[in-house]
Parts: C-alpha cells; sequence; structure tokens
C-alpha cells in the first residue's frame, strides 16, 4: 500500500455511486456498550441478519477487536471474512475509507475522523482507533490510500451520482466541530479535488434530532443519475414538517452535473420512534452520563437504506409505512430484490443500515 499526497480527481479517480456495482462491503461488529444495549447482543442479531442479506449478492468484510472475534466468527456465515481489528465505535460508513476508482483500479481516502465533532460537540472521546481504520483497510485490501486525515469528512455526510453531482448539508460540513477554519468555498473545492465532482448540492438540514449534525444520508440520497429519495412526512406539527419542505425546494431549483432537473421521490418516514427507559437502563454510562434519556427522538428514517449488487436493504421499524417505504423503493430499484431488515435495535446506537455499511466498488459498469 502506498500513502498518497496527489488529489485524486487530478490522478484520474472518482468517487462512484452506490448504486454502481460494488466488489464487496465493509462492516464493524459492535461493541460499544454505551451505544448498544445489554452488551450489544440484540445489536449483533441485527448485524448478522443484515450482513448475511449483503452477502448474497457481494463479498463482506466484517472488523471485529481482539475480544469480539470469536463473537462474530460463530454468527455470521462461512462466506463473510472476520479480521482483527481495534475500533472506538462501530460506523463503518464514517470511518472506513472512502473509495474512488479511475475505471481500472481503486484507491481509498484517508480523512480526518472526529466522531462527529471533536471537542465542540463530538460524541464520544477518544477516536483514535476510529480514525486509523481506513488506512488499516487500505492495507488490509492491498489499496493505494491517499492521505486526507487533515480534512474531516464522513462518509455518511456525502451522496455522489457518480457523475459529477454531491449531496451534502450545511449543517453537517459547515458545523464548527469539523474544519471551522475553512470557508464554505474552500470545502468545496476539497470536494471536488478528492471526489471527481464538478457540481455540490447543499441541503441546509438533515433529518430532525440528527446527533451527526445532519448526514446527508439519512435525508436525502441518490437512487439513479437524475434521481433522488428524500425524507417526508406530512404532519406540519412535526419539526421535520419544515426540513423536508426546506429541502424539497432546494432540490426542485437544482440541477445535477449534467445539466439534468431532479426527480425527487418522496419516501415517507416513520412516526417519531423514542427511546423507552428499558433501553435506557441496558446501557452503560459514558464518564458518568447516560447516553441516552427515556423518551428521546431517534432520527429514525427509511432513506438510511444499503444498496447492495442485486438487492436494496431497507430499515423497518414495526410501523405502518414499513410497507410503503418498501413500495416506493421498488419502483425507485425495478433490478433488484428490496430486503425488509428490522432496524430498530441498530438505531439505538444513533444511525442505521446505511451508516454501518461501505461499499468497496468494482470495477465496471453500474449493475
Amino acid at each position: 500500500m502506498r500513502i498518497l499526497h496527489s488529489a485524486p480527481a487530478e490522478d484520474g479517480f472518482r468517487m462512484p455511486a452506490e448504486f454502481e456495482r460494488h466488489e464487496g462491503c465493509i462492516l464493524i461488529w459492535p461493541h460499544r456498550r454505551d451505544s448498544w444495549q445489554n452488551g450489544a447482543y440484540a445489536a449483533r442479531r441485527a448485524f448478522q441478519k443484515l450482513i448475511t442479506a449483503i452477502s448474497r449478492w457481494e463479498k463482506v468484510l466484517v472488523c471485529a477487536r481482539r475480544e469480539d472475534y470469536d463473537s462474530a466468527r460463530e454468527m455470521l456465515p462461512p462466506c463473510v471474512r472476520v479480521v482483527e481489528m481495534s475500533s472506538d465505535d462501530s460506523w463503518a460508513r464514517d470511518v472506513a475509507p472512502t473509495f474512488v476508482t479511475n475505471g481500472q483500479e481503486i484507491r481509498g481516502i484517508d480523512w480526518g475522523f472526529n466522531a462527529w465533532g471533536g471537542l465542540v460537540d463530538g460524541l464520544y472521546f477518544p477516536w483514535d482507533r476510529d480514525n486509523k481504520m481506513a488506512r488499516k483497510l487500505c492495507d488490509l485490501l492491498e489499496r493505494d490510500t491517499y492521505d486526507c486525515r487533515h480534512f474531516i469528512l464522513e462518509g455518511g455526510s456525502i451522496h455522489t451520482d457518480g457523475q459529477g453531482t454531491l449531496l451534502t448539508t450545511e449543517e453537517c460540513l459547515l458545523s464548527p466541530g469539523r474544519n471551522p477554519g475553512m470557508s464554505r468555498e474552500e470545502i468545496e473545492e476539497m470536494l471536488r479535488r478528492t471526489l471527481g465532482v464538478q457540481k455540490i448540492i447543499w441541503l441546509k438540514r438533515g433529518i430532525f434530532h440528527d446527533e451527526t449534525n445532519g448526514h446527508v444520508d439519512n435525508i436525502c440520497a441518490f437512487t439513479a443519475p437524475g434521481e433522488v429519495v428524500l425524507a417526508w412526512t406530512n404532519d406540519r406539527n412535526d419539526p421535520q414538517y419544515a426540513i423536508s419542505q426546506e429541502c424539497l425546494s432546494i432540490l426542485n431549483a437544482s440541477c445535477d452535473a449534467a445539466g439534468r432537473p431532479l426527480t425527487v421521490h418522496k419516501l415517507p418516514l416513520p412516526s417519531p420512534i423514542t427511546v423507552t427507559s428499558e433501553q435506557c437502563e441496558g446501557l452503560d454510562s459514558m464518564d458518568g452520563e447516560p447516553t441516552r434519556t427515556p423518551g428521546e427522538r431517534l432520527a429514525a428514517s427509511y432513506v438510511n437504506f444499503y444498496i447492495a449488487n442485486g438487492g436494496v436493504l431497507c430499515p423497518q421499524f414495526g410501523d405502518p409505512n414499513d410497507r410503503t417505504a418498501l413500495s416506493v423503493l421498488a419502483e425507485c430499484f425495478p433490478g433488484r430484490e428490496i430486503v425488509p431488515i428490522d432496524s430498530r435495535d441498530i438505531l439505538l446506537g444513533g444511525g442505521n443500515i446505511h451508516c454501518i455499511t461501505q461499499q468497496i466498488p468494482a470495477v465496471g459498469k453500474e449493475k
């Protein structure tokens, strides 16, 4: 593995869309007891079901701490590769590399990671193990890596169509805990030089009460060139209503890098999901303080799905809109199987299916 200090776009590399073909998928076995209740047992069962489903279509690599390796190996199918690697938590989307390609080769980008805000509003400390994972994974996968640790970025804060257009939110990328010394224009230039994009569409905010400062992957995602899904509610009393309306206005007024107006598919949200007292009792405290409080609203969204080579893994919450979400995604992805995954035990950790997965693109055309 070479550590590169040039710019990916200047080397002819771009970030592919998630709906393009994958070589595989990376996840991290859950372990943090202040994130995952009752010693992460329920979360591991949810991860197991998700990983088994993804492994139908692509290779899956799971990273597990030394003390959790046996648990992961015993619970996961033989076709899944399990490796020992230390981590602070289990959000592969945000700590694994962002992969880029020139059509013949895959390389990784090693961003800086500071637990979604560092000492300003980060969610845990320390985060040094997570900050080293991208480079370790590139080494393991024998992929050259671009050293971009000077720039704080998480994979969940960006979505691309693979054709020059990027989606993100001001709430996240302009937050004071990430790159406070950079202007919006400087951040845009960094994204262009690293990801090979020409057009950046800035939504203002993400899902209400999203503790990642509004990651875009929870509110809006590309499903095809020129097409996106948007988290939506018709409840005017929900704080999310104004946010989704604002996003719709921006998307309707935007074109992608090819000059196409965007087609927006509304993906209804589940009814607000809150933390129960029983769930709080199953979580360890962090530095003597509880990590969840009874009645706290979680950032539940069906947009937080994962696109695999032959399927789309969709969060399910035991809500009447579960079935509607599956129907909308079936229309958006006519060539893929839509697979429902009960993800309530993943959601308690703070994210969902997309947050715990990171695709490794394949060389070739989309599938």
